[in-house]
């Protein structure tokens, strides 16, 4: 799988929304390779859009084409500012890479320090958070180094909130450990997300 995430800021949330229609219904068809994506903007105006496409060269494809190019003259007038990209072909995903019914996506960046460790202690963490957090639908983690952006969904804000305390409760130990292993540890919550697919 390959990412693109793109992130930035607007004070056009609704302009930003029709322009994601738009490609939706006119340019989705053409591109060839393209597994879905997830955006929305958060309350202070921060944007998160991340598009999963098959390989980077699929990616690239839909890149090159005139009409792709065009819409993104359009769509870009909707930031304030230049917004920053990042690409990634090292991902991970759980739960199928989430889920169109979410009804809210949080975004998690930050950097592990020994990520062989992260993904030993996930595994072990794993069962024990499939049965305590039935809100989380799947995550998509992407990778550049050490550095990383998981995106996970869930089937409410409220929801996770409720989950978020019944993990702390339960799992103070799994989740100091696991916390250790994280440095800059930054988030996005995304209340309304636009997700969409093929």
């Amino acid at each position: 799988m390959f990412v693109q995430i793109i992130q930035g800021r607007t004070s056009d949330r609704e302009g930003l929304k029709q322009q994601l229609d738009r490609w939706q219904d006119e340019l989705s068809g053409g591109a060839a390779g393209w597994l879905g994506s997830t955006g929305g903007v958060a309350d202070d105006g921060t944007v998160f859009m991340m598009a999963r496409f098959e390989s980077e060269e699929a990616a690239k494809a839909n890149s090159g084409r005139p009409e792709q190019g065009a819409w993104w003259n359009e769509t870009v007038k909707y930031f304030d500012g230049e917004p920053t990209f990042r690409n990634s072909t090292d991902v991970d995903t759980t739960g199928g890479g989430g889920s169109d019914d979410a009804g809210f996506v949080q975004v998690m960046q930050g950097r592990a320090t020994d990520r062989a460790r992260l993904t030993e202690l996930e595994a072990e963490f794993m069962p024990k958070i499939e049965k305590l957090r039935p809100d989380v639908l799947g995550n998509t983690r992407s990778w550049d180094g050490d550095s990383f952006v998981d995106v996970i969904y869930f089937t409410s804000e409220a929801e996770a909130r409720k989950g978020e305390q019944a993990m702390s409760d339960d799992t103070a130990a799994d989740m100091e450990g696991f916390n250790a292993l994280i440095q800059d540890l930054a988030f996005i919550d995304i209340k309304d997300p636009w997700l969409r697919s093929p």
